[in-house]
């Protein structure tokens, strides 16, 4: 499990823009814009995602094709900037929406609109980038 810097943590908790690249089925980069969440215990970045998103379609294919998907995180703000890479897996279960809605709500101070068409993508980090000090 990836632990990060104090920097880095104080980082991954600030609201920054942050953007989500996953490889389509011809290896090629999709970037989005995304909201996450940090779980410092487990190492793991919480999205919420619409199921017919390329995003979401992404990882199914690589599934399916029985490759691990791998997706990058990055969120940067001026000079800082931090990156999460590992693999990414779609969660459908209700529980695990409910926990992604409800962590989304503690971050960014309002709650999701309810959608049934919502899933969860969780990115089990395995590696960090980012610069090098971390300071405004």
């Amino acid at each position: 499990m990836i632990h990060l810097t104090p920097e880095q943590r104080v980082f991954v908790l600030e609201r920054h823009v942050a953007t989500l690249t996953t490889l389509r089925e011809d290896g090629s980069p999709h970037v989005t814009p995304v909201a996450f969440t940090w779980d410092a215990e487990t190492g793991v970045a919480w999205l919420t995602s619409e199921d017919t998103a390329v995003k979401v379609r992404n990882v199914e294919a690589a599934d399916a094709a029985g490759r691990p998907a791998r997706a990058a995180l990055c969120q940067v703000s001026g000079g800082r900037w931090l990156t999460l890479e590992g693999a990414l897996a779609v969660r459908r279960a209700a529980d695990v929406v409910a926990e992604a809605e409800r962590r989304y709500a503690l971050r960014y101070g309002v709650p999701l609109d309810p959608d049934p068409r919502r899933v969860v993508l969780h990115l089990t980090v395995s590696r960090v980038l980012g610069a090098p000090y971390m300071t405004r």
